[in-house]
């Protein structure tokens, strides 16, 4: 006998099914007789006289509107009745209850309204209220108040219902058991490893019998994929930045696996329903990495939206330099000095060029635009009064010296590669695309468009925003329309681009000159378990932005470090350690992350050579996102996240104590949902020892 929660959601979708089969959705209005009356004005005006033919054209022109209207028109989109809605609220009004279910388009079925998540205002109290609360809130000008009775996710595949969650527990189809169901705690399964302390130093036989994810019955849970839609796990903290005003700035900072990410991708998909045109490439969501870009590449259709633009920073800027300045060279250098790679991006640099704007007359030709920028990058005397004045101390005059010279000698070849010869490699570095284009936004104005105006977004969306510079985010500002709608998702204890982005809200906000701008928080890390979080904030030091660890919904194995003589004992132990874990659970995704290319590519041939199956070397984040094994270096797995996760050379010669080895150790760290092991060979770096109690 199956459970009664699980007989009542049965019936309710039996229900639903049957409505949709049996009832049809209003047909659009129909344009016949519009055409009809267009040809007859048509001909009308043909044999008009001379003074009747002006009313007739007006009349054509109007009909024509309504004509153009009605084809142009946004039909509802049908529901889908393989999957028709993703969650269930029942309410208590008075003494009446009744049934709403959320999905992603709506129709109002007689006694069962599926309506839609991003529009429909009763949403709200789905994402602002738990079950066995009260409500109170204004809907369509009335305030409506009573009782949430019931609030269930659900997942629905093949017009089957596969899984309902609910505070009475999780129930999911299971062929095993005697119902055909089985349930489980809310709370999500654990992964069980071994417990015990870290091991000690030089015990190369330590750990043997340790393992990822021995909980068997767990994994059963963990291997069925049929998890409930996104939406339908919204907080209402995030609901409530998802839902602001899609004019003005959005701002948001958050933990590791808080859902940044998620509040910038359904904020968009918010905004489209409100307006279909942000539905387009007038709209722009940048991301960190080609990895990101892939991910986002496919959710964003999940949800809905389809034509929003989905690129890197580095990659928009550079398809906007190629089409302003045509001219310049396209190769990007890869090696370039980290100080001119510094110089280039620092905030100053926007002072630097408007300073010389205003003091260098000049046309506002693309000429005078590189003018302008090779002309500061090669001033030495000039930089040194713009950093004096604005960041004293941030560069010593070696480092100017060094890095004028290097931009001197680069624009040399480029003035040679410019006038025809053919024997110089000219290119640019990385960081000139953004300097160009804010020179041009300086000396000849907003950037073009494709047409003849102006190149204006509807809304732009930049994820990991930390590691972009404020003169990066001032030249997306300065592209915005007149909304000026802009969401910022970032969180400083992840920065790790070495010379560039930013570590404090505050100094970024005053760069752009948005000082007083409220920055919203989410404090909920939805990834990691609480040992993970606690230990990933521990790494951080005094570079953390809270001194508690973040709300977690979840525990878990302890975070455990190995310690080797050598690295083939590590590769060896791994072998035996994934292997086994594969075959348990071969839906498991694990991250082996490392410090450096050369030792991902150490690990990867000795963990193929040991034949781990589904495993594979990831470079340049091609990521398949699929289950197995994936050994890279950890800035490649910004933004990501792993069943299991494993830092390789948490040692001292490898992370030293300095912010930048800290944030890449908390980095890793948080890419882990369920368990994460460290291994060393050296002795582990002081931000570990100290969070795991280790001598050295």
């Amino acid at each position: 006998m199956t459970h009664p929660l699980v007989d009542a959601e049965l019936g309710l979708l039996a229900a639903v099914l049957e409505r949709l089969d049996t009832t049809t959705t209003a047909a659009p209005p129909s344009e016949v007789s519009l055409v009809r009356e267009l040809e007859h004005l048509r001909d009308s005006i043909r044999s008009a006289k001379e003074e009747d033919r002006p009313a007739l054209v007006q009349q054509w022109d109007r009909q024509s509107a309504l004509l153009r209207q009605l084809r142009t028109a946004d039909r509802p989109t049908a529901v889908d009745a393989g999957s028709p809605y993703f969650a269930h609220l029942r309410l208590r009004e008075r003494d009446a209850e009744h049934d709403i279910l959320l999905g992603n388009t709506t129709r109002m079925l007689p006694g069962l309204p599926i309506v839609d998540w991003r529009n429909a205002p009763i949403s709200r109290i789905f994402y602002r209220y738990r079950q066995g609360e009260e409500y109170e809130e204004e809907i369509a000008g009335r305030t409506k108040s009573g009782e949430v009775v019931a609030r269930r996710t659900v997942t629905i595949r093949d017009r089957s219902l596969l899984r309902v969650a609910a505070p009475e527990g999780i129930f999911e189809v299971d062929a095993a058991s005697a119902d055909g169901w089985r349930q489980s705690a809310l709370e999500p399964s654990r992964l069980a490893g071994g417990q015990g302390a870290a091991l000690r130093a030089h015990d190369t036989d330590a750990g043997r019998n340790r393992r990822l994810g021995t909980d068997v019955q767990g994994e059963r849970r963990r291997a069925d994929k049929h998890l409930p839609a996104i939406a339908g796990l919204i907080d209402p903290a995030q609901f409530d930045l998802i839902t602001r005003p899609s004019s003005g700035f959005v701002l948001i900072r958050g933990t590791a696996g808080s859902g940044k990410t998620t509040v910038a991708l359904h904020r968009i998909a918010y905004l489209a329903y409100e307006d279909p045109r942000i539905d387009s490439p007038d709209t722009l969501f940048l991301v960190f990495s080609p990895a990101l870009r892939q991910y986002v590449g496919h959710v964003l259709p999940a949800l809905g939206v389809s034509r929003v633009q989905v690129k890197t920073f580095h990659e928009w800027a550079v398809e906007q330099v190629r089409r302003v300045l045509p001219a310049l060279p396209r190769a990007v250098r890869e090696l370039t000095p980290a100080g001119v790679h510094r110089l280039k991006l620092h905030p100053a640099m926007v002072t630097a060029l408007a300073d010389q704007v205003r003091r260098v007359p000049g046309k506002p030709t693309p000429a005078q635009v590189v003018d302008d920028w090779a002309s500061v990058l090669m001033d030495r005397a000039f930089l040194t009064q713009i950093f004096d004045r604005e960041a004293p101390g941030d560069f010593s005059a070696a480092e100017l010296d060094r890095a004028t010279d290097w931009n001197r000698k680069r624009y040399e070849e480029l003035r040679s590669w410019l006038s025809g010869d053919t024997s110089v490699d000219a290119e640019l570095d990385a960081e000139d695309a953004a300097l160009l284009l804010l020179t041009w936004q300086l000396r000849v104005g907003p950037l073009p468009g494709r047409g003849q105006g102006r190149l204006r977004y509807r809304h732009v969306a930049i994820d990991e925003v930390q590691d972009l510079s404020p003169l990066e985010v001032r030249v997306l500002l300065d592209c915005l329309d007149q909304n000026r709608s802009l969401t910022l998702a970032g969180d400083t204890q992840q920065h790790i681009v070495a010379g560039g982005g930013f570590t404090s809200w505050a100094e970024f906000l005053r760069r752009l000159g948005l000082q007083g701008q409220e920055v919203s928080t989410l404090d909920v890390s939805y990834r990691c378990t609480h040992e993970i979080a606690t230990f990933a904030l521990g790494l951080l030091g005094d570079l953390r932005e809270d001194d508690t660890p973040p709300r977690t919904v979840r525990s878990g194995p302890a975070v455990e470090l190995f310690r080797f003589t050598d690295h083939g004992a590590t590769v060896a132990f791994l072998a035996d350690a994934l292997g086994e874990l594969m075959t348990k659970e071969p839906l498991a995704s694990v991250a082996v992350l490392t410090p450096s290319p050369d030792l991902s590519a150490l690990y990867a041939r000795g963990l193929i050579s040991s034949e781990v199956p589904k495993l594979r070397l990831v470079e340049n984040q091609d990521f398949t996102f699929a289950p197995g094994v994936e050994v890279t270096e950890i800035e490649q797995v910004k933004g990501l996240e792993f069943d299991y996760v494993v830092l390789i050379e948490v040692s001292t010669g490898q992370f030293p104590d300095t912010a930048e080895s800290r944030r890449r150790l908390h980095v890793g760290a948080t890419r882990a949902v369920h368990q994460l092991w460290l291994t060393s060979v050296g002795t582990p770096s002081a931000p570990v020892r100290a969070q795991l109690a280790l001598s050295v």
